[in-house]
């Protein structure tokens, strides 16, 4: 057998920004209902002393925390923490879309963030594989490139975005020599991109993480490319734009499948006011390496709520 990166091809389940908001929206609803107090005498469950109808009469006040300027939803008292066995007996990967609505000024307060929020929830100090996927790439076989499709698209020149992503790679270098990312790769990047960013950096990437829609095969340009530079190209299913704005305001809205974070139209509405643009979706696994089984894995999510103007 010849040497050089492999090509491994990924299991595809459902769609990824639909285990997320399946995900997110169990997580919202279990927390908010184990919030509500119990009359012991009847076993009503209570809101404010008296007996609640619904789910949508518990304040998100409840269920949620605050930390200075961030709301954590939910608040961290339902959470659980770290790992059955040692961390040694792990592979943890970890994913994380910087989403189109954020500023290249912020990406690299986004990778903090995220990968600290990993280590907390996992009690870990470090993890075997970090993957950064940013807006604006998306791989596109029939080209052999990079391109942009759908809602992925920001406004910049080609450019502006890869001296963004060099910026933001620094970060990621950061975390590679500290020893809190013991191997570093990027999504969506084609040959032709490759050859443009590879120069730039430091520590370079040892994996690419490719959707091939339509299980297209990927271009043999591409993977002897790959094969040159020593990377291991990995395929996925994963969407890009993992959390459209639209969705995740349906999510924390009034709505039927809201959980009524976000106040509804109406002036006596309870709940935050604004808009709420997401930010980034960080993904991780704990695989037990000598089996093989995901024992954990999980999502978290980032956003800003803005006031909305008024005239």
């Amino acid at each position: 057998m010849s040497g050089g990166p492999s090509i491994i091809r990924r299991p595809v389940f459902e769609k990824s920004n639909v285990e997320l908001v399946s995900a997110l929206r169990a997580n919202f609803v279990a927390s908010r209902e184990a919030s509500m107090p119990v009359d012991n005498n009847n076993g009503v469950r209570m809101v404010d002393g008296e007996s609640s109808s619904g789910p949508n009469d518990i304040p998100y006040t409840l269920w949620t925390s605050a930390d200075n300027d961030s709301l954590h939803i939910p608040s961290k008292v339902f959470q659980t923490r770290g790992l059955s066995e040692e961390r040694s007996q792990y592979d943890i990967t970890v994913k994380l879309f910087l989403l189109p609505q954020t500023h290249f000024a912020d990406w690299r307060r986004h990778l903090q963030e995220a990968v600290a929020a990993v280590l907390e929830e996992l009690d870990v100090d470090s993890i075997d594989l970090l993957i950064v996927s940013f807006p604006g790439i998306s791989f596109d076989a029939e080209s052999e490139g990079s391109g942009e499709c759908g809602s992925n698209r920001i406004e910049a020149t080609d450019s502006e975005l890869m001296d963004a992503v060099a910026d933001a790679w620094e970060e990621v270098e950061l975390l590679h020599s500290r020893g809190v990312a013991l191997k570093i790769g990027l999504a969506e990047f084609g040959r032709e991109r490759l050859q443009q960013f590879l120069p730039r950096t430091s520590h370079r990437p040892t994996v690419d993480q490719i959707n091939v829609r339509d299980c297209h095969v990927l271009p043999q340009s591409t993977m002897l490319f790959a094969k040159q530079e020593n990377l291991e190209l990995l395929t996925h299913n994963d969407c890009t734009d993992i959390l459209p704005q639209g969705t995740l305001r349906d999510l924390l809205g009034k709505g039927e499948d809201g959980v009524g974070v976000l106040a509804g139209p109406s002036p006596k509405d309870n709940g935050l006011k604004g808009d709420v643009t997401p930010e980034w979706v960080v993904k991780y696994t704990a695989v037990v390496r000598d089996r093989g089984v995901i024992e954990n894995k999980g999502y978290f999510a980032s956003a800003e709520l803005s006031e909305k103007e008024t005239r």
